[in-house]
């Protein structure tokens, strides 16, 4: 079987940092919106297997069991949002190998088309995009003994080795698709962003995550706890734009869950401290990147 790489044509460099917010900082549910519901809903579903958790007139959320992990909202007749920052690919954490490659086996066999493949070293993924050109990112990470403290230096793109992928479910081929597994959780959100020194200086310096790896001023990775990252951030679509209009199939908002309501005031105080009044939610608070990207900081109380 064939293998493309993804598009993320990264080589990674640079120098761990120790992340300032809580080490068991994730990222929540993605919003975003769509041209047509029902039709990203069937999408979701069928072609990347999560299950419908409610639907109520124009908006939807989707998720596996006792986890929401994507809200759609439809915006009847947007267009893409190709060029303008906004989402790059949200990614889709599968608990275990056999599961990513059992995801595989039903997209080739059910022809969900898909944008690429990679071994990341730390990882291995599969990229597609939905019908409104969101960029997806199913992925499962490698035991991280192998490559905690090696982010900097080994994280990569190279060819999957779809084979050895495949061979953990031999003899599946004809099972049908059970959908993604309870388990499965937002891995990471990678963000297109204007410029990646002002991207830098909020996720790292304001709010406190670690800066992982960089690819020169055009990518970098951020995490929490040693995670290879939670957060990605590039030019290559959109360097100098401005973020994705109205009118656009575009990231509503992506979520960061801490550990406490106290976790959420200090970060919101640090975000006022340095110039930007936050919007205070019922299950949290919205700031913006540099580059318009609208972040929600909650607690685990919250979800």
């Amino acid at each position: 079987m064939a293998s493309t790489l993804d598009p993320e044509e990264v080589t990674a460099a640079g120098a761990p940092a120790v992340a300032k917010v809580p080490e068991s900082t994730r990222m929540g549910p993605v919003h975003l919106s769509v041209s047509d519901l029902g039709r990203s809903v069937d999408y979701y579903r069928h072609a990347i297997g999560l299950s419908l958790s409610s639907q109520d007139g124009l908006r939807a959320t989707l998720g596996v069991e006792g986890r929401d992990l994507l809200v759609l909202t439809e915006d009847p007749g947007a267009l893409p949002s190709a060029g303008y920052c906004g989402l790059y690919h949200f990614a889709l954490l599968v608990p275990r190998r056999a599961e990513l490659a059992r995801w595989l086996v039903h997209a080739v066999r059910d022809g969900v088309p898909m944008t690429g493949m990679a071994d990341h070293f730390v990882s291995e993924a599969l990229y597609l995009s939905d019908p409104d050109d969101h960029g997806i990112e199913i992925y499962w990470d490698r035991p991280r003994d192998l490559w905690e403290g090696l982010v900097a230096s080994r994280m990569t793109t190279v060819r999957l080795d779809v084979d050895d992928l495949v061979s953990e479910v031999r003899g599946e081929k004809k099972v049908p698709f059970p959908g993604l597994p309870p388990g499965t959780g937002m891995g990471h959100v990678h963000l297109r962003v204007s410029t990646i020194p002002c991207a830098t200086a909020f996720y790292r310096d304001t709010l406190g995550f670690g800066l992982m790896a960089t690819f020169g001023n055009q990518a970098a990775f951020l995490s929490a706890g040693g995670y290879h990252h939670h957060l990605g951030a590039n030019t290559w679509e959109s360097a100098g734009n401005p973020p994705a209009p109205p009118g656009t199939a575009r990231l509503l908002q992506l979520n960061i869950v801490l550990p406490t309501e106290a976790d959420v005031d200090l970060l919101a105080g640090r975000v006022a401290a340095a110039g930007q009044e936050p919007t205070h939610l019922d299950y949290g608070v919205m700031v913006h990147d540099p580059s318009g990207n609208p972040v929600v900081l909650s607690s685990e109380r919250g979800f």
